[in-house]
């Protein structure tokens, strides 16, 4: 493994800039002595089930968010009680792999110190919803018990990888996974503050004098920074949605040769602002293996020099891009910093962007089932008792379990022989409704969304099941009813579930308003675009009628809706930005 870069060029700090006081954000990551603020005293106050805003920032680090029930907060707030306050706790866990005893764990303590189970993210991990304060430490003592850790699963740093989800299907692919883990621990946080916190659980923190952040400084990054790697043919974790993408390039007998480098893309946005938007990442140029630590090192580090700290609504990586000259301002910047050269891209073509269900053979002869799992949701409901048949299989199975970048879950290296009883198990439980469902329903995914996350402007998971129903009856009638459409449901313009990549991009902007955008890509390659703004369900679905009729009658062979839509002029997609000249 490369040896760790300690050392990198900062971007030069102008005397106005030296003057300009720093915003609050900004300021209470330079006071937190490296992440500890005042976590611990506002753990241990019992007089309420919140922590103070301050902490509930730097908790977001160390991997949890302060939420409360949106369902019941007017009614506590007429009976003049505080709002109904839990944490949402999300586990690091690079590329979703884990081993059957770390699934046990974690439903073990999901079912001890939450209240709905597990949840699989849109990032290949898991979240715990409705955990009390005074459960905390006892559940975040848990998870690194079991070897995981939610060090950065939030928070202002580069956060948990995402990976294409079957590492074991080739050689290749077991070693990007394995680069993903290095350069997770390349780039991670060094701050003691977790151990104090969580594992050593001191009543009292350090004051953090011996700590020391050589990436990250004081003040870490200025957002989040999201890092995935892909495999072609298959964009399983929408690379181009990440703030650096990594593209493996694999040559004919499987072996890596490198990765293309995608930087600048994210998904979020403002509502009603055109100063925020969604962006696509676009190839900046080839780096071998050997020199993946160090780029990716210095690629962070440009951010953490350049990012936006005055407004963090343009604090993300895209943005630093676009306000700076652009890609070929960026990967000049980066070549710079680096003792080699940044090669011209390779060819690569990808071909689909959504999961592949049922069982897939490796090159070892071992096997993988992808399953279903419906918004992500390991729950026991009628006649899908998920949560506990997963338990089950992860009692006998003697391979691992692998997260989704699409929330849904793989049983991977499956011997031949052990078939038969993970069969069994996945039929009795339910979980083999990938079987039946439908094109639409297998590429839907959404967000959590109301009732606990504060940012939600309407339903997202919890509306899914209703919409989809709705659409495979609409979709039905134009005979579509095999037709895989990427269907991708956000509460707001956050986009955690990706709605700015979906066919069909549902964005909620009220209780029961939408805005309808159409016209991506079905390999994560184009972004959509608004088609009707702030619609209630009645018209989401009559825009959809007049379009699917459009689509039987008006179609070419074999052509994705997304296409379409976009041929045949009823949306114009966003312009992408002009290839790099080498």
């Amino acid at each position: 493994m490369t040896d760790r870069i300690t050392i990198t060029k900062t971007k030069t700090t102008t005397k106005a800039e030296a003057a300009t006081p720093l915003p609050a954000a900004e300021q209470l990551k330079r006071d937190s002595r490296f992440l500890r603020g005042t976590i611990a005293q506002g753990l241990a106050d019992r007089s309420t089930g919140a922590i103070s805003e301050d902490d509930n920032k730097l908790m977001k680090f160390h991997g949890s968010y302060q939420q409360d029930n949106r369902d019941i907060r007017d009614e506590r707030r007429r009976q003049k009680l505080e709002p109904d306050y839990s944490f949402m706790v999300r586990v690091r866990l690079p590329g979703g792999v884990l081993s059957p005893q770390q699934w046990l764990d974690l439903d073990d303590l999901a079912s001890r110190y939450g209240n709905a189970g597990l949840r699989i993210t849109t990032r290949q991990t898991f979240q715990i919803h409705g955990v009390r304060k005074e459960d905390m430490r006892d559940l975040m003592h848990g998870i690194n018990t079991t070897g995981l850790s939610t060090l950065a699963a939030c928070g202002d740093v580069v956060r948990t990888f995402v990976c294409s989800v079957n590492p074991q299907i080739s050689s290749g692919h077991a070693k990007v996974y394995d680069w993903s883990w290095q350069l997770m621990e390349h780039l991670a946080p060094r701050t003691s503050a977790y151990r104090e916190l969580w594992i050593d659980r001191l009543e009292q923190t350090t004051d953090g004098a011996s700590d020391a952040e050589p990436l990250l400084g004081p003040t870490y990054l200025p957002r989040k920074f999201k890092i995935g790697f892909a495999i072609p043919p298959y964009n399983d974790v929408d690379i181009f949605a990440q703030d650096l993408g990594l593209i493996a390039i694999l040559d004919a007998d499987n072996q890596l040769q490198g990765f293309n480098v995608a930087v600048g893309g994210g998904m979020g946005s403002t509502a009603s602002d055109p100063s925020t938007y969604p962006r696509l990442g676009d190839v900046i140029g080839f780096v071998p293996p050997e020199h993946l630590l160090q780029t990716c090192w210095h690629l962070v580090a440009v951010q953490r020099d350049f990012g936006n700290r005055q407004e963090r609504k343009h604090a993300r990586l895209k943005y630093t891009i676009d306000s700076h000259g652009g890609l070929a301002w960026f990967r000049d910047e980066l070549q710079s910093r680096l003792p080699f050269a940044i090669e011209p891209p390779r060819p690569y073509q990808f071909t689909h962007n959504g999961d592949r269900f049922g069982w897939i053979e490796g090159d070892d002869g071992r096997w993988h089932l992808t399953l279903r799992i419906p918004s992500g949701r390991l729950l026991d409901v009628p006649g899908h008792t998920r949560q506990t048949g997963m338990r089950e299989i992860a009692r006998i199975h003697r391979g691992d379990l692998r997260m989704t970048g699409n929330q849904n879950a793989v049983i991977a290296n499956v011997a031949t022989e052990d078939k038969a009883a993970i069969e069994a198990l996945v039929r009795q439980h339910g979980l083999d409704d990938h079987e039946s469902a439908s094109g639409l329903r297998l590429n839907a995914i959404s967000c959590v969304a109301l009732p606990t996350c504060g940012l939600a402007m309407a339903e997202a998971e919890r509306y899914l099941p209703h919409i989809v129903t709705q659409l495979e009856q609409l979709m039905a009638r134009h005979g579509l009813q095999d037709e895989a459409i990427h269907l991708r449901i956000s509460g707001c313009h956050n986009g955690c579930a990706r709605p700015f990549g979906g066919e069909i991009g549902l964005i909620g902007r009220a209780v029961g308003k939408y805005d309808l955008r159409i016209g991506a890509d079905h390999i994560g390659e184009r972004l959509n675009t608004i088609y009707r703004e702030n619609i209630n369900e009645a018209s989401i679905l009559a825009a959809l009628d007049e379009l699917f009729a459009r689509f039987v009658a008006e179609r070419h062979s074999g052509e994705r809706f997304g296409d379409f839509v976009v041929r045949s002029g009823i949306v114009t997609p966003p312009e992408r930005r002009p290839a790099l000249v080498y």
